[in-house]
């Protein structure tokens, strides 16, 4: 198995995702597009032969809005424990169980707090400072939101949850006998976390221990899929991962069942 690893997941599309405006607190339902290509996402990457094995998986980390545990539903990943925003009599039995990693809502990956431009454009944002007299280059890697978090705000919460997150569940877990099948049977190793773009993106760059106010220029789109994990099998080295070779197993895979 590769190096433990986590997966962040940007919730799919809502109608304020369209159209840019920050959308912190505000409980938005995903678009029916937004369903449908984070129903397509989990067909694609979710699997014992794709990029995220649901066997692997050690714990899930999900968001407390509501679009956030929509998304987590929608990539089907075959959950054991029941989704803790359900009702006893909301929850499934029916379905096939592929992970039995905990599901934990989790204050710490909510989205950055916006505060006084919570559902307002960029664009609205500048426009309003201009009004007030404040410099119009706002940039909220290094201003933060009047009334909401700042970059050393999120920047707290964000260390926190990565420091307990790796002595939880990668620490100890290297190596070519680590993961859900290893010889060490140390078990899964794999963390999953569902939320919003801007969290997610300073969740990257405080994962390699880059500071917020210098921007980090990382981009996750709706629905998107990113993935974190370490350089030289330690966990003193996190690195982020520009791309794997799962894709390449897939097919390796199918290739063989061919010849049998």
């Amino acid at each position: 198995m590769p190096d433990p690893r986590v997966f962040i997941i940007r919730h799919g599309e809502t109608e304020w995702s369209l159209n840019g405006r920050h959308t912190g607190t505000t409980e938005l339902p995903l678009t029916p597009n937004g369903e449908s290509r984070i129903r397509a996402t989990g067909k694609a990457l979710v699997g014992a032969d794709r990029l995220i094995v649901p066997g692997n998986l050690a714990h899930i980390y999900v968001s407390p809005r509501r679009r956030a545990q929509r998304t987590l539903e929608l990539l089907d990943l075959g959950c054991r424990e029941r989704y803790p925003w359900k009702a006893d009599a909301e929850e499934k039995t029916d379905e096939e169980v592929r992970t039995h990693a905990p599901i934990e809502i989790v204050e710490g990956i909510r989205e950055w707090d916006y505060g006084d431009y919570e559902g307002l454009t960029s664009k609205r944002i500048r426009e309003l400072r201009k009004e007030q007299g404040l410099p119009e280059d706002w940039d909220i890697w290094r201003d933060g939101c009047p009334g909401g978090e700042s970059p050393s705000d999120v920047t707290r919460r964000l260390d926190a949850l990565i420091s307990d997150l790796r002595a939880r569940f990668h620490v100890g877990r290297f190596g070519s006998g680590a993961g859900w099948k290893g010889e060490d049977k140390s078990g899964p190793n794999d963390v999953l976390i569902v939320a919003h773009g801007h969290i997610l993106r300073a969740f990257a760059a405080r994962w390699v221990g880059k500071e917020l106010k210098d921007n980090p220029s990382l981009i996750l789109e709706a629905g998107g899929v990113g993935t974190l994990s370490y350089e030289h099998h330690r966990v003193e080295e996190p690195a982020i991962l520009l791309g794997g070779a799962f894709v390449v197993d897939v097919v390796e895979k199918e290739e063989e069942r061919r010849k049998t």
